[in-house]
């Protein structure tokens, strides 16, 4: 079995632009006489690989401890792309998977420098997946994200953002990304995994 890490670390990851960046501070050290080690550390709950829940763009949407894991963990389809997702590269992309795997389209994964556009978000809302996730810190341009978040958010669809898919290649895995129970909040950092099947 072969597990790949498809997360950031902490503490050297890609900090969206204008988000407060991870910082740690040790609070006890066994080198300075305490008894153990000990960390205390704060970040925004959007830094390195994460989850949006719906709550973050819908106010009335469901915060990290209300989705439901069923959306996080299960088979799931990496597609690679480069540039802008169109919607007609979302249909091919949900076509490539179906026909690997038709429990893996519920789950999708960019892998490259992609930006999935406003009408490639509404196909795959329309299409009722589980779950999208990309490499890049935000689902949608950086520059106009709401568009591309609330099409996808608005049906519940979980975004899996900041993810690292340089070793993987094209095909059906097995994904974990369950979050931090971070209740009452609108998104949550995760170790994301993919299991080659």
């Amino acid at each position: 079995m072969k597990i790949y890490d498809i997360s950031q670390e902490i503490f050297g990851c890609v900090v969206f632009p204008g988000d407060p960046s991870p910082k740690k501070e040790a609070v006890c050290q066994v080198n300075k006489g305490d008894i153990c080690n000990l960390t205390a550390f704060s970040m925004c709950a959007h830094n390195g690989t994460h989850i949006d829940a719906p709550f973050h763009f819908i106010n009335n949407g469901k915060t990290v401890e209300q989705i439901n894991l069923t959306k996080l963990v299960g088979y799931a389809y990496v597609a690679e792309h480069t540039g802008i997702v169109t919607a007609e590269d979302a249909k091919e992309i949900l076509k490539r998977a179906k026909e690997q795997n038709a429990e893996s389209a519920q789950k999708i994964l960019i892998k490259g420098n992609a930006t999935v556009s406003n009408e490639a978000a509404q196909f795959f809302a329309e299409a009722g997946i589980d779950l999208i996730g990309n490499e890049s810190q935000t689902i949608g341009p950086e520059n106009a994200p709401v568009v591309a978040h609330k099409a996808l958010l608005s049906k519940e669809v979980v975004l899996l953002e900041g993810i690292r898919l340089a070793d993987v290649t094209e095909g059906v895995y097995l994904l974990c990304a369950a979050p931090i129970s971070l209740g009452g909040c609108d998104g949550a950092p995760c170790r994301a995994v993919l299991i080659e099947m």
